[in-house]
């Protein structure tokens, strides 16, 4: 599987973005394709969550550690479900504007049929969950510059 990097800047502070990204129990809410969460335990720093991924007739589970270093960084391992590997960072850093964020993801299915669908969407795939993460960012944090979003 192709290895995704992205660099985006985005009009609010580093920390805005680090607690909507670790924020792990509404994904089901915002991001595509996530049908449903589930936190199976917190720690200090460390919250391991449960995620129901599913698109068109395919639907899979899949566990992760999700380690948060408040505001700068957020490092997934993989623990359990379809894939043979997955390895995702995000870097948050504060810029005069907002901040910077860097995105990497690296994984490979173990299954066959899986991998050559996920090869044939996955640019696509990760450009809907970047610009779902920067559409969730208005919608909680509201438009840079005055408009407060809507509660709910």
């Amino acid at each position: 599987m192709p290895k995704h990097s992205e660099t985006r800047a985005l009009p609010y502070s580093a920390a805005q973005m680090f607690d909507l990204v670790a924020d792990v129990d509404r994904y089901d809410e915002f991001l595509p394709w996530i049908q449903a969460t589930r936190v199976l335990g917190r720690e200090a720093n460390v919250v391991t969550a449960e995620l129901v991924v599913g698109f068109k007739m395919v639907r899979e589970r899949f566990t992760s550690r999700v380690t948060l270093d408040r505001p700068s960084r957020i490092h997934v391992d993989y623990i359990s479900g379809p894939l043979r590997y997955l390895k995702n960072d995000w870097v948050f850093r504060d810029t005069p504007k907002g901040c910077e964020i860097d995105f990497t993801v690296d994984f490979e299915f173990r299954n066959f049929l899986f991998e050559r669908l996920a090869g044939a969407f996955f640019g696509e795939a990760f450009r809907r969950m970047v610009a779902s993460f920067e559409a969730r960012a208005r919608a909680v944090y509201g438009v840079p510059g005055g408009a407060i979003p809507a509660s709910g």
